[in-house]
């Protein structure tokens, strides 16, 4: 499904259900809440994210520690976890979506390319999920946005 299908089909079920969703976002730096807020009315629901693309700025906005970034890397669960929790505590949403990875063009973290993380932190508890995706940038980052949207719906349902 279209990320703006999957988007539009997520915001009516958050809507009807009267919760909310915010962001913490890396590798697809900003790409989660676009699709959100492409989305007419998504205000009711889509409270906001962060970008935090360097671990600096993982460690100044989110409060990852720098012990798990010196420790697991910018691209492990560890990291995704602590970026959707503290996203669903700063904007005291029902739900979060963190995403980090290495997009390429090279590894980094020494993760190869395609190394993806999405975690998903609610008050029931914090799902996180691994990817190893193929193809370059743009289709990396493309379908991490699938992945994460589709990751949410899938929990949204269940």
């Amino acid at each position: 499904m279209p990320v703006n299908d999957q988007a539009t089909a997520l915001i009516k079920l958050l809507k009807r259900r009267g919760l909310t969703v915010s962001t913490a976002e890396s590798i697809t730096g900003g790409g989660l809440a676009e699709a959100f807020t492409s989305v007419p009315g998504s205000s009711a629901v889509f409270q906001g994210g962060l970008i935090t693309y360097s671990d600096v700025s993982k460690t100044k906005f989110l409060g990852v520690a720098k012990r798990v970034l010196n420790k697991h890397t910018a691209v492990s669960e560890e990291v995704a976890i602590q970026m959707a929790q503290s996203a669903r505590a700063q904007f005291k949403t029902d739900f979060a979506i963190s995403t980090t990875g290495v997009a390429g063009p090279g590894r980094a973290y020494g993760q190869k390319v395609g190394t993806v993380w999405i975690a998903i932190d609610s008050k029931s508890g914090t799902t996180a999920v691994q990817l190893a995706l193929a193809g370059d940038r743009a289709q990396i980052r493309h379908a991490t946005l699938e992945s994460a949207l589709a990751t949410f719906t899938r929990i949204l349902i269940s």
